[in-house]
């Protein structure tokens, strides 16, 4: 009787592994270095349009739109809007200090804003839209009212800088429909930003320096023909990229590879993931609580199974890579669960020979 319920078990793990793969039961664990990473608070008006300057910034692995400053405790989005709270909307970023520095961050941060508004910022008005830096130690303390001292003295402005510089105490993460907004709406977002009037102040204010800044040339992948991907692909890598197959759990290639690399589109050789970012989540697939480039990523609903998930498709290849889920390690909270019939591996040795060459900085100590 035990070896049948094993058998049964193992079927089942074969021909429902998707199901399986939503449950809250086996939430995975990492070994992080401690303090490895910060946190960086800013206040700048409608949090919408702060979230995507820092982004996919390397080196910045979070960024949560939500509320800080006041002293009501889980406020709600109305509360906070209707100035009720005492809070301000803001961002808060998850960043690694050995990638990027706080005062990157906070010079970011300054060509995102009108810091002269002292009653919110363009349409959006009252205090809960105000601009604020809030510190969480005594150097980005430091940091930050230097900064504020030499943009002061620049001459960009013609009327005196307001932003506060406080001390930072709670922080609460916004209602979901507010994460990620710029890219769930593309378009509102877009709308918002420009009828708002930050887009034109800002290219007004900052046009000049940043046509100065060298463009980021991003690299070009192309999803081959079908019977191309049929003739390069295994029948596995096949069913689950092309047909959102799932493959055994526990039987698969990079379930349990610890070799530093990175993980590409199996069909169109995009970078996806890193091994820096890999953890053992104990599900028996490749987990990783964050992609190298979230612009390498598309995310739709999928409510295939009786159950809603998030899946996971390569951009370019248009790949079914998995599923993302929330209960992830720190310091993102995600797990994507990625099947490995969706990946090839670049040994960190092999990211010249392979064409890969700007990824070696992710591994650079």
């Amino acid at each position: 009787m035990k070896l049948l319920s094993i058998g049964v078990v193992l079927s089942l793990l074969a021909t429902s592994v998707c199901k399986r793969e939503g449950t809250n039961e086996e939430k995975g664990s990492m070994a992080m270095n401690e303090g490895k990473y910060e946190k960086a608070t800013f206040a700048g008006g409608c949090f919408w349009c702060m979230e995507p300057p820092f982004e996919n910034l390397d080196g910045v692995v979070k960024v949560v739109p939500g509320y800080t400053g006041g002293s009501k405790d889980n406020p709600t989005y109305d509360e906070v809007s209707r100035g009720s709270s005492g809070h301000l909307e803001a961002v808060q970023i998850t960043y690694d200090p050995g990638k990027v520095s706080y005062i990157k961050l906070v010079d970011i941060f300054w060509t995102q804003i009108d810091p002269t508004d002292e009653g919110g910022q363009f349409v959006d008005r009252g205090s809960q839209y105000q601009t604020a830096i809030f510190y969480h130690n005594g150097e980005q303390k430091r940091i930050a009212e230097e900064s504020k001292a030499e943009l002061e003295k620049s001459g960009r402005y013609d009327k005196p800088i307001v932003t506060e510089i406080r001390k930072y105490g709670k922080f609460y993460e916004a209602e979901d429909y507010h994460q990620d907004f710029y890219k769930k709406s593309p378009d509102r977002y877009k709308n918002y930003k420009f009828f708002s009037g930050r887009e034109q102040y800002l290219e007004r204010i900052w046009g000049d320096e940043k046509k100065k800044e060298p463009e980021e040339k991003e690299q070009s992948y192309e999803k081959p023909s079908d019977k191309e991907i049929q003739e390069s692909l295994t029948p596995m890598q096949y069913k689950v990229t092309q047909q959102c197959g799932t493959e055994p759990p526990f039987q698969n290639e990079f379930w349990d590879n610890k070799r530093e690399g990175i993980y590409v589109d199996v069909v169109s050789g995009e970078p996806l993931f890193s091994s820096r970012d890999k953890y053992d989540s104990g599900t028996g697939w490749p987990s990783f609580f964050k992609p190298i480039d979230k612009r390498r990523i598309m995310e739709k609903a999928d409510s295939s199974h009786g159950i809603v998930r998030t899946e996971v498709r390569s951009k370019s290849g248009d790949s079914h890579l998995g599923h993302v889920f929330d209960d992830g390690p720190e310091p993102t909270g995600l797990r994507y669960c990625i099947n490995s019939a969706s990946l090839r591996f670049i040994s960190k040795e092999d990211l010249d020979k392979e064409g890969y060459s700007e990824y070696k900085k992710l591994f650079r100590k």
